[in-house]
């Protein structure tokens, strides 16, 4: 399967390895560690609000983190429809434009900035995140409690725009953190476990997203919510402790090779971030076709009140 080639690639979970002079940095920074980090060079700060969490740029120019840049997570093209299928990975140059627009280039490190109103939020972040991942860009964190958490603890912000200096972003392609229907459908016969991250109602069947043809989830798949992957009402991460804890309800192993799904690859880059950078699964990709893609087919099976966990 493509995910699981290159195994040794993939990078320890909790802390991005550090180069002679780079600034320690992990896949979570605190607002505290931004505040200090700021103004150093060879940092971006990305802000992502967008209609998933009530934002858009005018809230941005409104207040931001100083020095921020702005990148709608919606529509700035991190993600894209493929025949009929929404949030699907854009092609790699496509990708490599939008990040460079951003004054990214792969010298550079990159903060994300989430709205910070709860998961769904978190999760944008988190689609983010594993887009730089899978482009081979690994100095990349989020920041924990978003832009919420940078308000509320009463640091400075700037209204206003700021354009980047245009820089060039090669990306170094990851396939194993990428999986597609057709990996689904050998990871299913393979015994490679599965974890759809959506909310209970839809792993049981008893409600679906809009676009899918069907209700119910792939066969023998587990329930890992994404929804208690944040402190409640927060964008804040929960804990390795938590997030282990969380993974034993749900009959999740730490240490088998696993591909996520949602709907459309964005709940699921939630649970693919707590699954690998958090919970130290080095054999994780995301499916981001999800259930939308899968169920399209009549021919794939689907199961409902499935295997419940949490």
């Amino acid at each position: 399967m493509r995910f699981s080639i290159l195994k040794w690639v993939l990078l320890a979970t909790t802390f991005v390895p550090l180069i002679a002079g780079a600034r320690s940095m992990g896949p979570l920074v605190s607002v505290e560690w931004l505040e200090d980090e700021l103004h150093g060079d060879n940092l971006v700060v990305v802000d992502i609000r967008s209609d998933i969490d009530g934002g858009d740029r005018s809230d941005y120019e409104e207040a931001h983190i100083p020095g921020a840049v702005y990148s709608n997570y919606v529509t700035a093209g991190w993600r894209q429809d493929e025949d009929g299928v929404p949030g699907k990975l854009p092609p790699e140059d496509d990708l490599a434009k939008l990040i460079g627009s951003l004054g990214i280039d792969n010298d550079t490190d990159v903060v994300i900035v989430p709205a910070g109103v709860g998961s769904t939020d978190f999760g944008s972040a988190a689609r983010i995140y594993w887009t730089f991942r899978v482009l081979g860009h690994d100095r990349v964190a989020i920041l924990n409690g978003g832009h919420t958490a940078w308000v509320e603890a009463d640091k400075p912000v700037e209204s206003g725009w700021n354009e980047p200096e245009h820089a060039t972003f090669e990306t170094d392609f990851r396939p194993e953190l990428l999986a597609d229907a057709d990996d689904v459908n050998t990871a299913r016969d393979a015994g490679i476990q599965l974890v759809d991250n959506r909310p209970e109602a839809q792993f049981r069947g008893d409600d679906k997203h809009p676009a899918s043809r069907a209700a119910g989830t792939i066969p023998g798949s587990l329930n890992l919510q994404e929804g208690s992957l944040t402190e409640d009402g927060t964008a804040f991460m929960v804990d390795r402790d938590t997030v282990e804890a969380l993974m034993d309800r749900a009959q999740v192993s730490g240490d088998q090779q696993t591909i996520t799904f949602c709907n459309t690859g964005h709940w699921a880059a939630m649970g693919w971030f707590a699954l690998s950078e958090i919970g130290g699964n080095e054999d994780v990709a995301m499916y981001d076709g999800s259930m939308v893609e899968w169920s399209q087919d009549e021919n794939r099976p689907l199961e409902r009140g499935g295997l419940f966990g949490n």
